[in-house]
């Protein structure tokens, strides 16, 4: 189990070397405090940026998504707003309303150790439970990022959103900081979720360019 800096994210590496994100623990942890009855309105609180495969398992296990914005502090005003227990981010910021207002690394180290001692399974095991979709991020810089939503643009996100089906998901945002838009793919193999990644990356290049 790792920390960052100041303790208030975690991830972790299973006994066969692979890495354990926030998607695979919110996963973990959402399963066991359903059965437990501590998943307050069975609901699961993440951002934007979480895998497919983090919303598929939450579906086959009947526990509803909330989604936000990127960063811990949306996802604990969705928490506060909607009274739900359990929320956090691809990057290990997991929050436990019931124990914390912000992430708290040993809080979720602890409470992996638990449901792997709880189901005598390895944490290998509980993360297989989640399958991970390629995700493709491409960061396209220095364009008008206000027309993200050109008519064109749109129109190729709907048709990858449309070919990729059940088995993918495109995201175009713009960045909140920056001059730049985000376009995120997940498909069910690499290439494909790079083939659309860089499609609609020119695309943006070419609609939202500044010249």
């Amino acid at each position: 189990i790792a920390h960052d800096g100041d303790a208030d994210r975690t991830l972790a590496v299973d006994h066969l070397g692979n890495i354990v994100d926030g998607d695979h623990i919110m996963a973990i942890l959402a399963i066991s405090m359903k059965e437990t009855g501590d998943l307050a309105r069975n609901t699961l609180v993440t951002t934007v940026m979480s895998n497919l495969g983090l919303r598929l398992t939450m579906k086959k296990h009947e526990i509803d998504i909330v989604e936000t914005q990127v960063g811990d502090r949306y996802v604990l005003e969705a928490m506060r707003d909607g009274g739900y227990s359990l929320g956090g981010e691809q990057s290990g910021h997991i929050i436990f309303s019931q124990y914390a207002t912000t992430g708290d690394g040993v809080l979720t180290g602890l409470q992996i150790a638990a449901r792997m001692i709880q189901t005598g399974k390895s944490l290998a095991e509980l993360a297989s439970e989640m399958p991970v979709f390629p995700q493709v991020l491409i960061n396209v810089p220095d364009v008008d990022k206000s027309r993200v939503d050109d008519v064109e643009l749109q129109q190729l996100v709907t048709q990858a959103v449309l070919e990729l089906g059940d088995q993918g998901r495109v995201l175009l945002r713009a960045s909140g900081t920056e001059s730049l838009v985000r376009v995120m793919v997940e498909a069910a193999d690499h290439g494909t979720a790079q083939g659309w990644a860089d499609r609609i990356a020119r695309m943006v290049e070419t609609r939202l360019s500044l010249g």
